[in-house]
C-alpha cells in the first residue's frame, strides 16, 4: 500500500500569514518556514505580532475565508486521491483550515491547534507533536505503507527524508542549496509524473 503526504501551503494554497501581512500591512508577518527553520520561534514571534497590533483570531479567519487553493491544486490532488491514498501534513492549525479543506473536498488533515482566550486573541500555539510530519511519516512505514512525501519548505525536510521517496515543489533556491538531496519538481504535472515514477519503482514495476 502507498501513502501521498502532501505540505499544505506553498504547495496547494498560498502562505496564509503573507496574505495576512498584505490585508495589514505588517511586513514582519510575512515571515514563514521559508525563511525561519525554527518553527517555534517563528509562531511565537507572529503570536507577540497579532498582540502588539491587537489583531485576534478572527481578522486571520477573514482574510482565510476569501483565499482560493493555487492554480490547478484542486486538479492535481483529485487525480491524485483518485490512485493513491492522501494525506495532508501540516503546521497550520484546524482554527485556519476548515475552509480550506472544504476546497479541496476535505482530504484528510494533520495538523496543530491554537490556545484562544475568551476576547478571541491567541495566546498559545500547541504542537499535535514536534517535528509531527517527520514522526507522521514514520508512523505510516510502521504500518507497511510506502510513502512518497512532498513539501517546499525547512518544515518539510523531516518528512521527505523519513519517506521512501520525497521532492520539493517549487521551493526558494537557497533551501534547494541546503537540501540538495531532494529532487527538485516546478510544477504540478511534473510533481505528478515524480510521484507516479517513484510509486511505481517501489512496487518494483
Amino acid at each position: 500500500m502507498q501513502m501521498i503526504c502532501l505540505d499544505l501551503e506553498g504547495v496547494l494554497f498560498p502562505e496564509i500569514w503573507i496574505e495576512f501581512s498584505k490585508r495589514t500591512g505588517i511586513t514582519e508577518l510575512s515571515r514563514t518556514t521559508r525563511d525561519e527553520p525554527d518553527y517555534d520561534k517563528l509562531m511565537n514571534f507572529r503570536i507577540g505580532l497579532l498582540a502588539q497590533h491587537g489583531l485576534k483570531l478572527a481578522d486571520i479567519q477573514d482574510v482565510i475565508a476569501g483565499m482560493g487553493p493555487m492554480a490547478g491544486a484542486k486538479d492535481f490532488l483529485d487525480d491524485l486521491r483518485s490512485r493513491y491514498q492522501v494525506i495532508i501534513l501540516s503546521d497550520t492549525f484546524y482554527e485556519f483550515a476548515q475552509p480550506l479543506m472544504k476546497q479541496l473536498g476535505w482530504p484528510t488533515l494533520m495538523c496543530h491547534k491554537l490556545e484562544v482566550d475568551a476576547d478571541g486573541f491567541v495566546r498559545r500555539h500547541v504542537l499535535r507533536q514536534p517535528d509531527q510530519k517527520r514522526h507522521a511519516v514514520n508512523a505510516l512505514r510502521g504500518l507497511n505503507f510506502q510513502v512518497i512525501a512532498a513539501g517546499d519548505s525547512y518544515n518539510d525536510t523531516g518528512m521527505l527524508g523519513a519517506a521512501h521517496a520525497g521532492f520539493f515543489i517549487h521551493p526558494p533556491e537557497a533551501i534547494v542549496k541546503q537540501f540538495p538531496q531532494f529532487p527538485v519538481t516546478r510544477n504540478y504535472a511534473d510533481l505528478k509524473s515524480a510521484i507516479d515514477t517513484a510509486a511505481l519503482r517501489l512496487r518494483g514495476g
